[in-house]
């Protein structure tokens, strides 16, 4: 993060425009708008940049910037187009410690203006680094069109009541619970509908009648294969709601970023004959957390229902009766499949698809090969790195051609999104070849022929190599 995001009130402070041009005069508008007194120096000056800086009790001068302009000024904006000047500007700032901003140029910049959605109170604001501030406007033009003004009505509503329901509910857990209840509800509603007084009498009712009350509960969230932008909504929704989050190896940072700032974090991640924390002991920790009144997010990576023993985590939630809900995540192989160009299924070459489990187990792998080598069906090894060799001689010991397409899809959806294509007869020998990087999944059969026809996703690295 280049630069830390602060609210910083600036009414009745004095603030420097250096410039008397559009530029300008759209800069001194914002500061204005917030209440400050501007003072804009330039050698030629609009004349409603000067009628702006006067009506906000503040001047302006028609000659060269002075160093001496920054006297008492809270903050300087350098918006002409001479990069000469506006260097003096930003060096005479930050020698007096004074806030600048130079319009076009981040590397002179001490703060950045970011793009606004002004439903006051309530403000949002967008920055892209001074990168590229047209994807900030773009952002912002969204979020203008989803966020409905009677936010900004909803927000002095809230503020009305805010001292209030700090007396009534001290407990800060439980008056966050009753706020969320608030704003995601029926007075919520009612403000969006124009009933501002229904929504104040209804929240003077919900006042009056809160009573603390347990409130642990377990969410089990499938977290996806990794690319964040495969969330669901209801995920995202509870991954801001948890006050504690369990999460795995195959959880990618991104996605964990996006819980709740202020949440527990607690890492569970078990890698092959690695545990963190053994699976009994998360089962016992998830009870606890939620007797303990918590709202705990078990993060898990693809789907919880598909390999990730989402069930046994649920059955000790269950026996003690501690409400829980499921969100379903992609799961791997879809993902990696479909990030891959490789359809699971395909009428002309497969009318079934299989999902197995490659985890070897003191060595060994007791799978039902004969089930899993029948021409028209995609066979998807998970969790079968390891046992890569003993997948290939076995398929092809129970009757698998040697020359049946397979492909290993190194932490695909992700950046390092790779795809290793070859035969039952060839894989083993070309991951030796390769550097392979966990976690992997494995497709075998006729669909992966389809990849070079139907491939979208690679990796930066993979794209670069193209001619």
């Amino acid at each position: 993060m280049d630069y830390l995001p602060l609210f910083t009130r600036i009414a009745q402070t004095h603030c420097l425009v250096v410039g008397g041009g559009t530029v300008a005069l759209r800069k001194a508008g914002a500061l204005t708008r917030a209440g400050a007194r501007v003072t804009a120096v330039a050698p030629s000056i609009e004349a409603q940049l000067k009628t702006l800086c006067r009506d906000s009790g503040g001047a302006f001068h028609e000659r060269e910037f002075a160093e001496s302009d920054l006297e008492n000024a809270m903050l300087v904006i350098a918006a002409t187009d001479d990069v000469d000047i506006n260097r003096v500007v930003s060096e005479a700032a930050k020698a007096r410690n004074v806030l600048v901003n130079v319009v076009d140029q981040p590397e002179l910049c001490t703060v950045i203006l970011p793009s606004i959605v002004d439903r006051s109170p309530l403000i949002i604001a967008v920055s892209s680094g001074g990168r590229s501030p047209v994807l900030a406007r773009l952002l912002r033009a969204r979020l203008e069109s989803t966020i409905p003004a009677s936010y900004g009505r909803l927000t002095e509503l809230v503020g009305k009541f805010r001292d209030r329901v700090r007396q009534r509910i001290p407990d800060f857990d439980l008056r966050r619970d009753f706020w969320e209840h608030i704003l995601q509800g029926p007075v919520a509603e009612l403000m969006f509908a124009g009933r501002r007084q229904a929504a104040e009498d209804m929240l003077e009712s919900e006042l009056r009648d809160a009573k603390p009350a347990p409130r642990g509960e377990v969410y089990l969230v499938g977290a996806g294969p990794g690319d964040p932008d495969l969330l669901t909504f209801k995920a995202l929704r509870l991954m801001q709601k948890a006050d504690v989050v369990l999460y795995d190896r195959l959880v990618a940072d991104e996605i964990v970023d996006l819980c709740r700032k202020d949440a527990e974090r607690v890492y569970v991640g078990k890698a092959r004959s690695q545990h963190t924390m053994p699976q009994e002991d998360i089962n016992q920790l998830l009870i606890r957390l939620a007797k303990e009144g918590k709202r705990v997010l078990r993060l898990k990576g693809g789907d919880p229902f598909i390999f990730g023993r989402g069930g046994e985590e649920l059955a000790g939630l269950a026996q003690e009766r501690i409400p829980f809900q499921v969100v379903p995540g992609i799961t791997a192989a879809a993902g990696c499949a479909s990030y891959s160009g490789i359809p699971l299924t395909h009428r002309d070459y497969a009318q079934s698809v299989r999902f197995v489990t490659g985890h070897l187990k003191d060595n060994t792998m007791d799978l039902p090969w004969q089930e899993l080598v029948h021409t028209q069906q995609t066979v998807v090894f998970y969790m079968g790195l390891q046992g890569l060799a003993i997948i290939c001689r076995e398929m092809i010991a129970h009757g698998r051609h040697a020359d049946t397409p397979m492909a290993l899809i190194q932490q695909g959806t992700t950046p390092n999104h790779k795809v290793l294509v070859g035969t039952l007869a060839t894989m083993p020998e070309l991951v030796t070849r390769e550097e392979v990087v966990a976690p992997t999944l494995i497709i075998v059969g006729e669909v992966v022929r389809l990849r070079e026809q139907l491939a979208w996703y690679e990796s930066p690295a993979q794209l670069a190599q193209d001619p």
